[in-house]
């Protein structure tokens, strides 16, 4: 029997430390066959204009992260460098909380346009994206080498203001 105090909670949204690198690298490595170590995801948080967003919830051992997105931002246009959720909480929403936190932050700053690739067989962020207000704007082909279709990577831009 379920009830408000055992049920799943909403997770927070909130800004990822350096401190959070190594979790985050390894649940980037549980989601991407091509995966970025702590070394990595370091070095694209030093960098100017990056944040990171977490998705959290707590559990009887701590926070757990259930996800995060990186975003550089820049001269009036920002991009999704990556957006990673568990596998274990997929397709619950936390995606789609993870990219409303991340666009809200970037329409406060007043950015005009977020841009993100994504695989074109990956039909589940498609379609978040798409209900996001994503439009595709172009093509890579072949980008994606760990694909499970053709590996193009298709380039979606999303109007902020």
């Amino acid at each position: 029997m379920k009830s408000w105090w055992t049920s799943e909670k909403r997770p927070v949204i909130e800004r990822a430390e350096k401190d959070d690198l190594p979790k985050l690298a390894k649940l980037q490595a549980e989601c991407f066959r091509q995966n970025w170590g702590t070394a990595e995801l370091a070095a694209i948080f030093e960098q100017k204009g990056v944040f990171f967003l977490a998705a959290r919830t707590s559990g009887v051992t701590g926070k757990i992260d259930l996800g995060f997105v990186v975003i550089r931002s820049i001269a009036g246009e920002a991009e999704v460098l990556t957006i990673a959720v568990s596998p274990k909480h997929q397709k619950k929403g936390i995606g789609r909380q993870l990219m409303e936190a991340a666009i809200f932050q970037l329409y406060c700053d007043r950015t005009e346009a977020l841009f993100l690739e994504v695989d074109e067989a990956n039909s589940f962020a498609l379609k978040l994206y798409k209900n996001l207000g994503f439009k595709q704007v172009g093509e890579r082909k072949a980008y994606y080498a760990a694909s499970e279709g053709s590996g193009t990577a298709l380039v979606m831009r999303c109007d902020l203001v």
